[in-house]
């Protein structure tokens, strides 16, 4: 029976169960953003501050920028960046768009091949790119790409493919079926059909956008071996080199590797609610 007492007990024990896995919650968060945050803070500390107070705020006495300052006389971050935020937008570009074209495709011409190549693209999301190393070099070296952007575009790009069809296959089986027929009794073709019904996959394409741009970003693999010149280094290469020739300057070292992670995290931040929203809603169609 239902009693005052009994929904009372039941309030109280539905705060409490709210009360720990909030405290979970948070928890996590600070274990997750503990590190990241004492990098920062100590990227603008002098040395002795660093180890004579880990943990402490900069003050007056021991607040520094010099680390930044060597890192950028000393270290080559703007062309860094500049290489990193070719790759990362022309991979995001090119892996939206042709992922939505397929899986537009997949979704609207039923043939016998349709079910076989959407478990192509399964696989490929378990497949490791890194074990085609090997061949991957030789066919850029082929195609006198190494040691160039390019190669890296297409690499990350292929990379991408596989898990932003499957997503975005999920969104375009959820577009009204009486739409797509409105627009082609009205005359409009494949294309145009097409990009009426891509506002209605707008949060998987914000998912697969999000999802290419982690990976490309913190890639220090294929850099290694497609662009390892000075000229056509992305930021994470560029910190990792910089972290060995600078080993002993521990303001300089924290001060690159905050510059090698803080635009991810900010990026992260600002779209994180759409990724969220995106791929949830993608596993759950």
């Amino acid at each position: 029976m239902d009693t005052p007492n009994h929904r009372k007990t039941e309030t109280r024990n539905g705060r409490a169960e709210l009360i720990v896995v909030h405290g979970l919650l948070i928890l996590f968060v600070l274990l997750a953003l503990g590190p990241i945050l004492i990098v920062i803070l100590n990227s603008f500390k002098t040395t002795p501050a660093i180890f004579g107070g880990p943990f402490d705020l900069p003050t007056a006495k021991t607040f520094s920028v010099d680390g930044y300052l060597r890192v950028f006389t000393r270290g080559n971050f703007l062309m860094n960046y500049k290489n990193s935020l070719i790759v990362t937008v022309a991979t995001i570009m090119l892996t939206v768009a042709t992922s939505a074209l397929a899986a537009f495709a997949l979704v609207e011409y039923r043939l016998r091949m349709t079910a076989p190549l959407i478990g192509l693209f399964v696989v490929g999301i378990m497949l490791p790119i890194r074990l085609g190393t090997v061949p991957i070099l030789e066919i850029m070296i082929s195609w006198n790409l190494v040691d160039t952007l390019t190669a890296l575009i297409l690499v990350y790009t292929a990379m991408s493919i596989p898990i932003a069809v499957t997503l975005m296959v999920a969104y375009f089986r959820t577009v009204p079926t009486e739409l797509k027929e409105a627009a082609r009794i009205d005359g409009a073709g494949e294309i145009r059909t097409f990009l009426i019904a891509l506002p209605i996959v707008k949060p998987g394409l914000a998912a697969v956008a999000t999802l290419t741009m982690l990976p490309v970003w913190n890639d220090l693999w294929f850099p290694l071996i497609l662009a390892p010149s000075k000229s056509n280094q992305t930021v994470t290469l560029g910190v990792q080199q910089f972290v060995g020739q600078f080993l002993s300057d521990y303001p300089a070292l924290l001060a690159a590797l905050t510059l090698g992670a803080v635009p991810l995290i900010v990026l992260y931040v600002i779209f994180s609610r759409q990724f969220i929203r995106g791929l949830s809603q993608g596993v759950g169609k």
